[in-house]
């Protein structure tokens, strides 16, 4: 059994400060990600402390640029193996999470860790993110949408800024080396409804593991053909 203290050091190292039951639960997480990991891609990362910094204090990091102990629902576009969507609600109670995901086998797994957590307010939606706005309730509706996905800039805003609240946030974990990324979707932010209010560089303490998130304030309606269908996001992103 790996030391679970390391959680907490580690997210403490970053002014993150949980109870002794949320590393229990981080720790389980971990636990069930690696065990299905081996009949299932569902993360690269399977060294200990590696997987505590790059996925739990990595999704975690939201904290430096939101106030996540306010009650708020929030939205993870591309969740994989549930980062950042499933630490946020192990940590931050207060939230109503929504996990969505493209595979359905994925989210399968992510409901059994629901389970087995006792997690509460936190559900797996299948679909694609260009899909979800059929479902009317869900556009424009959440106060944070959050994503990990490797997308380019424009093309995660396409997908994540419809579904945000006027006042609300997008915020997107990009690498580093995102500034000129950041400059080449300005335009296709400002279509969307949305305008950049922080671009925030981190290096977690001890590491060389730096990253960037870009804090999208929902500041107008995006128009109702947004998002485009058919990969078209992807295919041709906005410029």
């Amino acid at each position: 059994m790996e030391d679970k203290s390391l959680i907490i050091k580690k997210l403490e190292n970053e002014g993150i400060t949980i109870t002794s039951e949320q590393c229990d639960k981080l720790y389980r997480f971990y636990e069930m990600v690696t065990e299905k990991n081996k009949v299932m891609n569902l993360t690269a990362i399977t060294d200990y402390e590696e997987f505590v910094i790059k996925h739990f204090v990595d999704s975690l990091m939201i904290a430096k640029v939101m106030d996540m102990k306010a009650p708020m629902t929030v939205l993870d576009i591309g969740t994989g193996a549930g980062f950042p969507g499933v630490p946020i609600k192990i940590v931050y109670p207060a939230t109503k999470v929504l996990l969505l995901d493209s595979l359905n086998k994925r989210l399968n797994f992510l409901n059994e860790v629901i389970e087995e957590l006792g997690l509460k307010d936190i559900t797996t939606i299948h679909s694609r993110a260009e899909e979800l706005q059929a479902k009317g309730e869900y556009r424009e509706n959440f106060d944070l949408c959050v994503s990990r996905a490797v997308s380019a800039l424009p093309t995660l805003s396409e997908y994540c800024l419809p579904y945000v609240k006027l006042g609300g946030k997008f915020v997107a974990y990009k690498a580093t080396g995102a500034d000129e990324e950041i400059e080449t979707s300005k335009t296709a932010i400002r279509v969307l409804g949305g305008e950049i209010k922080e671009t925030a560089h981190f290096t977690i303490k001890d590491t060389d593991y730096t990253r960037v998130l870009i804090s999208i304030e929902k500041v107008k309606n995006t128009p109702k053909k947004y998002p485009r269908s058919g990969g078209k996001p992807s295919k041709n992103p906005l410029q």
